[in-house]
C-alpha cells in the first residue's frame, strides 16, 4: 500500500471513537446520573432528553465511521484479497459493525418508548420503580442490557481496527502474501 489514506482512516477512527465514547458515557454518566435526580418522575425524562440530544451526533458518527470503513476496504482491496488473514478479519469486523448498528437502532427504539411517558416514576433512566408503567419498565430493563452492549461491540471494533493496523506492517504483509501463495 503506497498511498496514504489519512482522511479515510480519520473518518473511520473518529466516527468509531465518538460512537464508542458516547455510548460509554451514556451508560456510565447519563443513565447513572439520572438516579441522582430528586424527583423520581423526572429521572427517565432527564435520561431520555440527554439521549435525544445525542442521537443525531451518534447517527453522524456511525455514518462517518461507515464511510471511512468502506473507503478503507476499497483502498486496501488488493491486500484484503491477497494477504492471508485480512479477509477473515474484514468480514468479521463488518459483521460486528452491522451488529453494533442493529443494537444501536434497537436501543433507540426502546428509548423512544420511554419518551412517550418520560415522567413515569423510575429509579433511573434504566431502572424502573414500583409505580413505573409495565411497558416503560420492560423498555428500561432492555435498555439496562443494551447500554452495555453498544460499548462492548464498538470496543471490539476498536481492537479489530488495531489488529488491522498491525496487519499492514511490512513483515505481516509479506508473511500474509506468502501464506496465501502456499495455499
Amino acid at each position: 500500500m503506497s498511498e496514504r489514506q489519512t482522511v479515510i482512516r480519520s473518518l473511520h477512527d473518529i466516527g468509531l471513537a465518538a460512537w464508542f465514547g458516547g455510548s460509554l458515557f451514556g451508560a456510565v454518566g447519563l443513565n447513572g446520573a439520572s438516579a441522582a435526580v430528586s424527583d423520581p418522575g423526572d429521572r427517565t425524562h432527564v435520561a431520555t432528553a440527554g439521549w435525544a440530544r445525542w442521537a443525531p451526533v451518534n447517527a453522524a458518527a456511525i455514518a462517518v465511521h461507515s464511510i471511512g470503513g468502506i473507503g478503507l476496504i476499497l483502498g486496501n482491496r488488493g491486500r484484503v484479497v491477497g494477504q492471508s488473514g485480512t479477509r477473515g478479519n474484514t468480514v468479521l469486523k463488518s459483521a460486528v459493525t452491522l451488529a453494533a448498528m442493529g443494537v444501536t437502532a434497537y436501543s433507540g427504539s426502546q428509548g423512544a418508548k420511554l419518551g412517550k411517558d418520560s415522567h413515569a416514576p423510575a429509579e433511573s433512566g434504566v431502572d424502573p420503580a414500583q409505580g413505573t408503567p409495565q411497558e416503560i419498565a420492560k423498555a428500561q430493563k432492555r435498555l439496562k442490557v443494551l447500554q452495555w452492549s453498544i460499548p462492548v461491540l464498538t470496543g471490539v471494533l476498536l481492537v479489530m481496527g488495531a489488529q488491522q493496523g498491525e496487519q499492514q506492517k511490512a513483515g505481516q504483509v509479506a508473511s500474509g502474501l506468502l501464506g496465501s501463495l502456499k495455499r
